[in-house]
């Protein structure tokens, strides 16, 4: 079994501070109100690392990582 790993945003938690476009430029965008964009692509292994600091720095807890078993 192959596992992925996605990020969510809760976007009810979210108030646009963009930290996570900040260190994950890679997979993060921001729209006009300065809330994240994402492209919903699983993370690359060579990105897990980026995508984690990412999560763990959202002031707001508002991203997380998901992990699945496709």
């Amino acid at each position: 079994m192959k596992r992925s790993v996605s990020l969510v945003i809760d976007r009810t938690a979210c108030d646009g501070r963009g930290v996570c476009s900040e260190l994950f430029p890679e997979r993060i965008g921001l729209d006009p109100w300065g809330y994240p964009i994402m492209d919903g692509d699983d993370i690359p292994p060579a990105l897990l690392d980026h995508a984690r600091r990412a999560a763990r720095s959202c002031p707001l807890v508002a991203l997380h990582l998901i992990e699945t078993g496709r």
